[in-house]
């Protein structure tokens, strides 16, 4: 009876119900293999995340507007993707929210095909993007208004569900214009397409890398969504900090072989990386303008992020003792 009580005393102490080992498995979303999103590889690969106690399952959704309605449909809790998505989603009355972003430099550029010569060539021509809603959408958009053209108008907008698509749409003539980012945009100009504008160019701060989830979710699993941004933050200073095994891991997710690649997509991205992962409410506030043009009053930018749990994390001295 003495070793049955100390047997039970054991397993209870050692129970994955009782906090502290157990794992939590979730699901993370992400919309392609641009450097953009390599935060969460990096964290994963590193062991960041099994170390908060998550099982952290990685998944590749293309289409930032199908991911958000995935993760409202229950697929994932957690999400990365374009933060237009998730301004659409929640202005539309869902408790999506915005709770990071890894930069503010965008990635993209707007690629055209060789007989592009000018931007107005481009008139009657046709634009490749992901998904309506999506990041690439809004940037195809704002270049497009930038050289006098009226999207859907003077160029027909189709959508290709992901980015890789969208490129093979510009490579064979389906369309002449997409966004594009590392490696794609590289890969398109060693295959004879122009670099129309790099977005980063035109002055606008923009919302990189944003980390998604819901208010509903925040409520009932704060802890989970507070063990992630750990896992995360420190993802993002090993992504930053760490070169040639972030370009393992952008060479593992994104099956390439490439040094040269590699080497151009970590430095496209990872300098940009922000200490503290706060999106830009200039930035949001401008997306607001974009998709709520005919509404009054104009939502205001806080309504769509919640920056509590970054707030914690930089209160706490979590984000200062990662960067020592």
């Amino acid at each position: 009876m003495l070793r049955f009580m100390t047997l039970l005393v054991f397993l209870i102490c050692v129970s994955p119900s009782q906090g502290f080992g157990a794992t939590n498995s979730i699901r993370l979303l992400y919309p392609s293999f641009a450097g953009t999103w390599a935060v969460g590889w990096v964290a994963k690969e590193a062991g960041y995340f099994s170390q908060e106690g998550l099982d952290v399952e990685l998944i590749r959704v293309g289409g930032s507007t199908r991911m958000v309605a995935a993760m409202l449909g229950g697929s994932a809790p957690i999400i990365q993707a374009g933060a237009s998505a998730a301004i659409a989603a929640t202005g539309a009355g869902s408790d999506v929210v915005i709770i990071a972003a890894t930069g503010r430099v965008s990635p993209f550029r707007v690629m055209v095909r060789p007989e592009i010569k000018q931007p107005s060539d481009l008139k009657g021509k046709r634009a490749g993007i992901t998904t309506f809603g999506s990041t690439s959408d809004q940037v195809v958009r704002i270049a497009l208004k930038h050289f006098g053209l009226e999207p859907n108008k003077d160029v027909a907008i189709l959508t290709f569900g992901a980015q890789p698509e969208a490129f093979a749409a510009l490579q064979n003539g389906a369309v002449q214009i997409a966004a594009l980012s590392y490696p794609l945009y590289p890969t398109a100009a060693k295959l004879g397409m122009r670099e129309l504008v790099k977005f980063a160019d035109l002055g606008f701060e923009d919302v990189n890398g944003t980390v998604i989830t819901t208010r509903s979710f925040i409520t009932q699993q704060r802890d989970t969504v507070v063990r992630f941004m750990r896992g995360f933050i420190r993802g993002m200073h090993r992504y930053r900090n760490d070169k040639e095994y972030s370009k393992r891991v952008l060479g593992k997710y994104g099956k390439i072989t490439d040094d040269e690649l590699l080497e151009g997509t970590w430095q496209d991205y990872a300098p940009t990386l922000q200490k503290i992962p706060h999106p830009s409410m200039k930035a949001i506030h401008f997306m607001i303008e974009t998709q709520f043009k005919d509404k009054t009053p104009l939502p205001k930018p806080e309504s769509f992020v919640d920056n509590s749990i970054v707030d914690q994390l930089e209160r706490n001295g979590f984000i200062d003792s990662v960067y020592k």
